[in-house]
């Protein structure tokens, strides 16, 4: 490959760069040869300037020279905390020293460049971190896809979990803004894929955490912006609303939006088109709006925290999620799901949770809900017991009627509903389930022939 082609050889050009070395010829060399293939390029002569500079923007790929005033690039790399959004990184050094060489690899470089070097070789260089990365991102979202994939379905056959599934089927053909409230952990996001799902449109799926977006950026990844509407935006950048052309975008916390915002994203659900930071044009855009929030938005309203008419624009269509404690039911279906998908993931057995154990699951008030639930499991199976903290608390007396069984049922009906869910408890194990209900399998095959008039399924 000569030089020529490297330079040509394509690239994403919506990838930011940031270069570090204090010497200014060296800044400029590379600033001159990046900035044709990428959008953003960024030069600092120290690691105080770079930090600043990073303040204001993640960067995809850093080239950083090892030796700086002050602190080297090394130590500087090693004291990044940002785990979620570190970028990759190219050391450059003039000094042939071996050890730096290996201490700058162990440090998770993508790679090690002695100077003087071609520009070809850096380019060269550059295209391997950004195919390296952008094929992490890719994994990354496969993995997320796949797991997604598995609990695609809403799990719960509660009454509560019933009225939200008919809210889903009637709600999500429709092209109308849907807002979902309910606490952390319940699945607001899983609500808002069914929603998609169910929709029929072509588009991506789109989520956005506006509480995980700094206020002053939000406005940029939300609609774009223009080359030279604030400093380093050398080119022009589509943002996440033109990205969900044609599908859904998921506004989760929306909440946590700064009043400013607020304004701006009222504009865009009224005129059905956007204005990118710096433009004077707008682009007209077609996404289904979702919002999600952990809050109360009409008190919000009233604390003067949200606006009214926004409130109005997005409460179309109102989807309120049960928390789990108000649904213990469904904590038994939830509780093998979680136990049949992780324990393929995590490549262990399942675990096998007796009667007793899913009674005092369904007491437990599971503040952190569903999320919490899959930690819990995760736990357990990866400890091959359930935690200790989870069985403190000894089962508490049921009132007649509370959760099990209308009083006006018959011995037999409740006799065989019980029977049902011992064996459900235990995955269709009803060896298991008998030794738990403490009688013989011989009797449980017996009770399966009275009620189906067929022998007993063999186990799983």
């Amino acid at each position: 490959m000569n030089q020529n082609e490297a330079i040509a050889k394509p690239l994403p050009t919506a990838v930011s760069v940031l270069i570090v070395d204090d010497e200014p010829g060296m800044r400029s060399f590379l600033n001159k040869a990046l900035s044709k293939k990428f959008a953003l390029v960024e030069t600092a002569g120290s690691v105080e300037e770079a930090e600043q500079l990073r303040s204001r923007c993640h960067f995809d790929l850093i080239i950083v020279d090892i030796r700086l005033p002050g602190r080297s690039g090394i130590e500087w790399h090693e004291a990044l905390s940002d785990e979620d959004r570190r970028s990759d990184i190219i050391f450059m050094t003039g000094y042939a020293d071996m050890e730096v060489a290996i201490q700058a690899l162990r440090a998770g470089a993508s790679d090690f460049i002695m100077k003087p070097f071609h520009l070809e070789q850096m380019l060269k260089a550059v295209d391997r971190a950004i195919e390296r990365r952008l094929l992490k991102r890719e994994n990354l979202m496969l993995r997320r896809e796949v797991s997604i994939g598995y609990s695609s379905s809403i799990i719960g056959n509660s009454a509560a979990m019933q009225e939200v599934k008919n809210i889903i089927a009637r709600v999500a053909p429709t092209n109308a803004v849907v807002l979902i409230e309910g606490e952390s952990g319940t699945g607001k996001e899983l609500v808002a894929r069914q929603l998609h799902q169910l929709s029929g449109r072509q588009g991506p799926f789109v989520p956005v955490n506006c509480g995980a977006i700094a206020p002053e950026l939000l406005e940029s990844e939300l609609f774009g912006h223009a080359a030279g509407s604030f400093t380093g935006a050398k080119g022009a950048r589509e943002g996440l609303f033109s990205f969900a052309s044609g599908g859904t975008i998921f506004l989760d916390e929306i909440g946590e939006m700064p009043l400013k915002m607020q304004t701006a994203l009222l504009r865009v659900l009224e005129q059905k088109a956007i204005r990118p930071v710096g433009s004077e044009k707008e682009v007209s855009i077609d996404v289904r709006v979702v919002a999600a929030t952990n809050r109360k938005l009409a008190d919000e309203v009233e604390a003067g925290h949200f606006r009214r008419d926004l409130f109005y624009r997005l409460n179309v269509l109102e989807i309120q999620i049960p928390p789990l404690r108000d649904r213990p039911e469904d904590v038994v279906e939830l509780t093998h799901h979680f136990t049949r998908v992780l324990g393929a993931e995590l490549g262990v057995r399942e675990l096998v949770w007796s009667h007793e154990d899913l009674s005092r699951l369904q007491q437990h008030d599971w503040p952190g809900n569903i999320r919490e639930l899959r930690n819990m499991i995760e736990r357990s199976i990866l400890l091959g017991k359930p935690p200790a903290e989870y069985w403190k608390t000894t089962i508490k007396e049921v009132e007649p009627g509370q959760f099990g069984f209308p009083l006006e049922w018959p011995l037999k009906d409740v006799e065989k509903h019980h029977v049902l869910a011992v064996v459900e408890a235990h995955g269709g194990n009803k060896s298991a389930a008998a030794r738990d209900l403490g009688v013989s399998r011989k009797t449980l095959d017996r009770k399966f022939k009275e009620w189906f008039g067929t022998d007993s399924d063999e186990e799983e």
